[in-house]
């Protein structure tokens, strides 16, 4: 009798219990992980990227991503992958110094054949002399989830995401994400390249500015170049200096001569340069036009 009544009072007991110590009593749960998962690290101490992200930009049907992140878990490391903003990892250990860092912020679209094929997240922690960048490939699948993930060179990953929104066929097709602007420089784009008005060359870099205007793609990078100054400041300089080089070649021929070494000389370097340019030469860059335009 007296085991029952213990037994009846026993949720009482530990009601008491909770309620005496302030609510003290702790439940043991899964231990916190590191990095982004770990609640208790101050907001300071959250991963900061070197740089924004692009804006969301590509197939309108896969805006639905963006805010949403996606995990997949092998051996002892935790990747997120976060569509339009980044891709982390995050190391499962219990060690103080568990690596918890950026494997690339979202940069660009990779286009190949009219179609998006994968994105390019980018500028992540540095690795050594480079930053950690990540190429993520879509394909078809019955539900959003990270698949699968691999290091194929050191500090660049390939991701796998398989989601549902790229099972259409057309899901995936550049052209009619386009501006009806910008699909009509692409036909245009095209019908020179079918009459061989223009280059390969010079229709992928048309290609490519359509792309960049878009905003699929970023200009690539080009450190600001210094211009030299000028040595000569007029012609009459000019000339007395190309003067002054063709009697030092002058010197060295009879030098030759008196050796009896043979020697070849272009006669042209020997005159002076004309100032003035034919009228059916012009001076331009590889545009990829043909010369019979």
């Amino acid at each position: 009798m007296i085991e029952g009544f213990i037994r009846q009072r026993l949720p009482l007991l530990a009601c008491l219990v909770a309620f005496v110590l302030g609510g003290k009593m702790k439940i043991v749960e899964e231990p916190n992980t590191f990095g982004l998962n770990n609640h208790l690290l101050s907001q300071g101490s959250q991963l900061q990227g070197r740089v924004s992200p692009s804006p969301i930009s590509g197939p309108s049907h896969l805006f639905r991503l963006a805010g949403k992140c996606f995990s997949y878990t092998e051996a002892m490391y935790k990747y997120d992958f976060c569509p339009f903003h980044n891709v982390t990892q995050h190391e499962q250990s219990f060690r103080w110094n568990a690596y918890s860092g950026i494997l690339g912020i979202w940069h660009e679209w990779e286009i190949e054949n009219n179609t998006f094929i994968a994105m390019w997240m980018r500028e992540g922690d540095s690795c050594g002399s480079v930053n950690r960048q990540t190429k993520v490939l879509f394909t078809c699948g019955n539900s959003s989830k990270l698949a699968r993930v691999s290091e194929p060179e050191t500090c660049v990953y390939f991701l796998t995401f398989e989601t549902p929104l790229v099972c259409h066929t057309h899901a995936l097709l550049v052209y009619p994400v386009l501006s009806e602007k910008l699909q009509k420089e692409w036909d245009e784009i095209e019908q020179a390249r079918y009459e061989e008005l223009i280059t390969k060359q010079g229709y992928n870099k048309m290609l490519r500015d359509i792309f960049e205007e878009a905003g699929f793609l970023k200009p690539p990078h080009r450190q600001q170049q210094h211009t030299p100054r000028p040595k000569h400041q007029n012609l009459e300089e000019c000339t007395r200096e190309f003067e002054k080089q063709r009697d030092e070649i002058e010197r060295l021929r009879s030098l030759l001569s008196q050796h009896n070494v043979s020697y070849q000389v272009d006669t042209e370097i020997l005159t002076v340069p004309s100032t003035s340019i034919p009228q059916n030469q012009r001076l331009r860059g590889d545009t990829g036009i043909l010369d019979n335009l």
